[in-house]
């Protein structure tokens, strides 16, 4: 959340950033000599990957240089428990999966794990799950996936998006609106050519808080949810993975993914009140 090609996201891409799937090599690398829980553990750096414009899994300070969001502050708290500290190198929700490869960053945090991008690169357990959701023009009030899967209903999706994906998949019946851009999507709602676009809540969230007059987010039931993962690089020594594995079911447990997730939509505005109860990270 959300990317955003290749994400995921976005929002996740991620989330993402919604995430779209670039091209990806076919075979996984496993690459030889330290491993990567060896080499943060030696040189005290855990480095990740930052995407400029992606709030709010990242945010970079033009000023300052400074980093922050959702998963600057996962990051962090990883590193410092591994007794070590935050690297980031600058890149896009496309390159991240070749960043791991060519070990350019250790993990990249908010990539939905999708089939493709698991013959290249490891994902660990799920950070969040990401719901689905829609961000309706006025009047235009669907309750179920079902009310959307019919010719009348024209819906919006940024094309090889996992939002784009899940449309084809579950409303195979719509009248899909596939544009380029999440930006040309959200247009498209916006002129009367669509009724909905559809968006991960990440997204969403920050979409309508920045431009309230787009329209109404909407939690369609049944509710869909897509898992938000970290990716790292394939290693025959799984420590690493096993690690943040162990790092977020604690983590989780303490609350602390959700703090740093209500945290980071702060940063762009969103407060929990803007939050829909049907939506849980």
């Amino acid at each position: 959340m959300v990317s955003r090609r290749d994400l995921a996201a976005t929002i996740g891409g991620a989330a993402l950033a919604g995430a779209s799937l670039a091209t990806l090599p076919t075979a996984a690398q496993t690459p030889t000599g330290q491993s990567t829980f060896d080499r943060v553990r030696s040189t005290k750096k855990l480095r990740i990957a930052g995407i400029v414009g992606t709030e709010p899994y990242y945010h970079k300070d033009i000023a300052s240089g400074e980093w922050t969001g959702f998963c600057v502050s996962m990051a962090k708290d990883l590193a410092k428990s591994m007794d070590a500290d935050v690297e980031i190198a600058e890149t896009t929700w496309g390159n991240a999966v070749l960043d791991l490869q060519s070990n350019k960053i250790d993990i990249m945090f908010g990539l939905s794990p999708t089939p493709s991008r698991a013959l290249v690169v490891e994902f660990t357990r799920p950070i969040m799950n990401n719901t689905f959701t829609i961000i309706a023009r006025q009047g235009f009030e669907p309750k179920t996936w079902a009310d959307l899967d019919k010719p009348s209903a024209r819906v919006a999706v940024d094309i090889g998006s996992t939002h784009d994906l899940y449309a084809r998949r579950i409303l195979p019946n719509c009248t899909l609106v596939a544009l380029k851009t999440p930006d040309e999507a959200m247009l498209a709602v916006q002129s009367g050519r669509a009724d909905c676009v559809i968006q991960v809540a990440m997204l969403s969230l920050v979409t309508v808080k920045k431009n309230p007059n787009l329209g109404k987010i909407i939690v369609p039931t049944p509710i869909a949810q897509q898992p938000t993962c970290a990716g790292v690089r394939v290693d025959v020594d799984q420590r690493f993975r096993t690690f943040v594995d162990n790092w977020l079911e604690y983590s989780r447990s303490l609350g602390a993914i959700r703090s740093w997730i209500v945290g980071s939509l702060d940063l762009v505005g969103v407060k929990q009140q803007d939050i829909p109860t049907d939506i849980v990270f």
